[in-house]
């Protein structure tokens, strides 16, 4: 009697469990969806546009911002290179997770010079283009024999100046860490339809003449991210 019902029970498991999975497909239309949904509610002031960190706002996906601290932890970095500083909001919480790490500094870029913007001792703002060769030296010579290093490229979406970013600022990855490549979402993929090549066309033309990376798909496991496709793990 009692395994009569233990065997109706798994059987009403095994069809709810049926009921419940959506099936890789309709999983990747609810999750597209649901990414419209959150990426564009920054039009009311909501979601990405209202995310703060120790009081500065950080125009990022909180998902991403917990798989970067994920990174810094294992790879423990001592030197982060980002491109597109805006008023500092992820440059400053890039440089609160060295702390934590008790190593590494942040060094962040971008063409305007905004004021107020956090202040960190393992944190230097450049003013000036992140593909200007004087900073481009600049980097490289801070760089130079630093063991670990990862960057992030966030600044002119465009897909012209951010594959001449990644042709800049790749080799500087040390290996086992990343180069990560923000807002590969835009054009269509799935926002903002009408934007244009960018980050994400601008991967594409880097693998053509680049192996030395590989696409870590891993980090895209929270199921949601501004960067699909643009976590790129040096080999």
């Amino acid at each position: 009697m009692l395994k009569t019902v233990f065997s109706k029970l798994r059987l009403v498991q095994k069809q709810l469990l049926h009921r419940l999975y959506i099936g890789p497909k309709r999983e990747r239309n609810v999750i597209d969806e649901f990414h419209k949904l959150y990426y564009y509610s920054n039009n009311a002031g909501k979601t990405w546009s209202d995310t703060w960190w120790q009081g500065t706002q950080v125009l990022k996906c909180p998902l991403d911002l917990w798989i970067y601290q994920e990174i810094i932890f294992r790879t423990k970095p001592d030197l982060i290179i980002e491109t597109g500083t805006y008023k500092g909001g992820s440059a400053h919480f890039l440089a609160t997770l060295c702390d934590l790490n008790v190593k590494g500094e942040v060094i962040s870029i971008d063409i305007e010079d905004y004021p107020n913007r956090p202040e960190h001792p393992r944190l230097t703002y450049i003013h000036g283009s992140s593909i200007e060769a004087s900073v481009v030296a600049h980097v490289r010579e801070r760089a130079r024999g630093t063991p670990s290093i990862l960057v992030i490229l966030d600044s002119d979406h465009s897909m012209a100046h951010v594959r001449r970013e990644m042709e800049l600022y790749a080799s500087l990855v040390t290996t086992g860490n990343y180069l990560i490549v923000e807002d590969t979402n835009i054009n269509g993929n799935p926002v903002l339809p009408e934007s244009g090549p960018g980050p994400r066309e601008a991967i594409e033309d880097f693998f053509c003449s680049h192996n030395e990376f590989e696409v870590d798909r891993s980090m895209e496991k929270l199921l949601m991210t501004f960067n699909p496709g643009g976590y790129l793990r040096r080999t």
